[in-house]
């Protein structure tokens, strides 16, 4: 698995939404922003491309991940970002170091989301912004034809076996309310249709679905799947939406 290619992937869902709400959270002036999740380092390089592209200064880009290997390609691609192997449920940063704190598809894989955010919080510094830059809802999922809708509760399921909380998406705003915090801004991402993705994206998400569902359905009946998903999208027949929520609140 490419995990890589599927950040940008997910990135590329999520990129409209994210420049509108770090614009409107204050990247452009911030000075130290976090990304708790951040994988290979898209979104976060994203982000501090955009604060410095005002042309005003250099925004100090801090990254943490659990796992030590998208930490090193993120390393490898981007040596002046400021990355740390940590755990999301205790931050290993002093409180209110951070201007913007935010996360992205990453709330759906901890066991205590309302842990990471209260953390999140906490290392954010009053008045400034944390933020929930997409998170799904799985059981939600609208495929069409029918005849595909299959697909759709494996991979509900096999994320569910893989420790996901597939719902966790419609629980954003509880959670940050929770944790005190007032919402300035929340709701749910646009649709994005699988008609308009090209073959590279089309073969990466099969990518990711064999690989969700190994050993629980057939490759054979995968292979089905897959041709029937292909001829509806040149049939601009296919419906597929996972919505998506975010939250964009202040300390």
């Amino acid at each position: 698995m490419d995990w890589h290619r599927r950040y940008l992937q997910q990135a590329a869902w999520t990129s409209s939404l994210r420049d509108y709400l770090l614009e409107k959270a204050g990247i452009l002036c911030a000075h130290r922003v976090l990304e708790v999740g951040c994988g290979t380092g898209v979104v976060l390089r994203d982000a501090a491309q955009m604060a410095d592209g005002s042309g005003l200064r250099s925004l100090a880009a801090h990254g943490l991940d659990l796992k030590p290997e998208p930490l090193l390609q993120a390393r490898l691609q981007w040596p002046a970002a400021n990355l740390c192997r940590g755990d999301a449920a205790a931050l290993p940063y002093a409180d209110r170091s951070f201007d913007i704190s935010f996360c992205h598809f990453l709330l759906l894989w901890v066991k205590d989301p309302r842990k990471v955010v209260q953390e999140m919080r906490r290392v954010t510094r009053r008045h400034g912004a944390v933020l929930a830059l997409g998170e799904p809802d799985y059981g939600a999922r609208i495929d069409h034809p029918l005849e595909l809708a299959s697909i759709g509760k494996w991979q509900e399921h096999a994320l569910m076996q893989q420790g996901a909380n597939t719902g966790i998406g419609p629980q954003l705003a509880g959670l940050f309310r929770q944790c005190e915090m007032q919402i300035v801004e929340a709701g749910t991402i646009t649709a994005w249709q699988p008609q308009a993705f090209t073959e590279a994206e089309f073969m990466g998400e099969w990518e990711v679905l064999r690989e969700d569902l190994n050993g629980l359905v057939p490759e054979t009946e995968l292979d089905r799947m897959m041709l029937l998903d292909a001829d509806a999208r040149r049939q601009g027949d296919r419906i597929l939406h996972v919505p998506t929520y975010f939250v964009w609140a202040q300390v």
